[in-house]
């Protein structure tokens, strides 16, 4: 309190005399900003940009923005929902209406492929809360929020204090 106080009257003082005082903001990182194109995703393309507000809101680190140059690129087909991670932020998705003709939630769907591409690897607990549990989860499961322990995982890759991601495939099964 009574250093506050003297910097204040320091300030006040020097600013008397002609003297300018600028205080300096902390500096924060800028997120990385991953751009994708969804102009291959059909029917899709709609919750993939559902998906990538949710991963937007849930994380500091990164940002998931349409545009160009895309380091992701998402298709649709009639297999199963996987993505190919080329690196962290890098890849591609394809969204497989086989998962979605057997019930499984679109938007929870593209949400969990863009949680490959942020770094994180299928973890199948069964449990709908972990987003990376993918079809192990109920059918009937339509959480697309990535859990808390999920979104500080990536924040970690993004801020570069966890080990790199290496490339590898999933699929949605």
């Amino acid at each position: 309190m009574l250093k506050r106080a003297f910097l204040g009257l320091l300030a006040l003082s020097l600013s008397l005399v002609g003297v300018q005082v600028l205080a300096a903001a902390p500096a924060s990182a800028a997120p990385r900003v991953v751009y994708y194109d969804a102009s291959r995703a059909g029917e899709f393309a709609t919750n993939f940009a559902q998906a990538a507000q949710i991963w937007n809101s849930s994380v500091t680190n990164v940002r998931l923005q349409a545009g160009s140059p895309a380091t992701v690129v998402i298709y649709v087909d009639n297999g199963w929902p996987r993505a190919y991670v080329t690196g962290l932020g890098s890849g591609r998705i394809y969204m497989g209406r086989q998962a979605v003709d057997q019930g499984y939630n679109r938007t929870r769907i593209a949400t969990h492929e863009w949680g490959h591409i942020l770094g994180l690897p299928d973890n199948r607990t069964g449990r709908c809360s972990d987003l990376m549990s993918g079809s192990s989860a109920p059918v009937s499961c339509a959480n697309a929020t990535p859990s808390p322990a999920e979104a500080a995982r990536v924040n970690s890759l993004f801020a570069g204090s966890a080990a790199p991601v290496e490339a590898r495939a999933y699929v949605w099964r």
